[in-house]
């Protein structure tokens, strides 16, 4: 087989295990029960991560402001990731592992929900975050990959994608977030147009 084949044949071959994964399927329910209840209440879901995880959570959060499936209001979801002038000065007035810490430090409040992303679980800044987090009364979830590193014991909910591969790892995380937004839309709204293409 060729490097694409190959490529695709272990995509297919992971996501083939998700779906097999009972205890990983009951894990996105409850996360998306946790969000529409705390979205229904007025909170807001905030995300971060590095490199790839970076662009994850924006993508997410754009998923929750905008729309997933169909017309519907938008939901208050924050990437901490975009912001090039909030990032520069917090880097360097301090350590670009507060990058994170900081922004929630200013945003977050009791009852928001923090999403930390790292395939890893040991990118600093995320376990910085989740420290904080755990002070603060913001509930944590993780996405991480197979070995989770330290982000399970820091973690209220834990998504560990059973791969060593970050590219797998980063395609399952995109995958289990779409199960969640969209459990989270039909959850919080009627649905007159799901599946339809934007």
């Amino acid at each position: 087989m060729s490097a694409i084949t190959d490529s695709l044949a272990e995509t297919d071959k992971l996501f083939r295990a998700l779906v097999d994964d009972t205890a990983l399927i009951a894990t996105l329910k409850e996360i998306a029960d946790l969000w529409a209840a705390r979205l229904q209440k007025g909170h807001r879901i905030f995300f971060a991560g590095n490199g790839g995880s970076a662009a994850d959570s924006q993508h997410i959060a754009g998923e929750l402001v905008s729309r997933f499936h169909f017309d519907r209001p938008g939901l208050p979801g924050i990437a901490l990731t975009t912001d090039t002038s909030i990032l520069t000065a917090i880097a360097n007035d301090y350590d670009y592992s507060y990058v994170f810490q900081r922004q929630l430090e200013a945003l977050a409040a009791e009852g928001d929900v923090f999403v930390g992303i790292s395939t890893s679980g040991n990118s600093q800044n995320i376990i910085r975050a989740l420290r904080h987090c755990r002070d603060a009364g913001v509930t944590t979830v993780g996405l991480t990959g197979q070995s989770g590193g330290q982000m399970p014991d820091l973690c209220d909910h834990i998504v560990r994608i059973p791969h060593a591969s970050t590219p797998r790892i980063q395609e399952g995380h995109i995958a289990c977030a779409h199960a969640i937004c969209e459990k989270v839309e039909s959850t919080l709204f009627d649905n007159p147009t799901a599946g339809q293409c934007r």
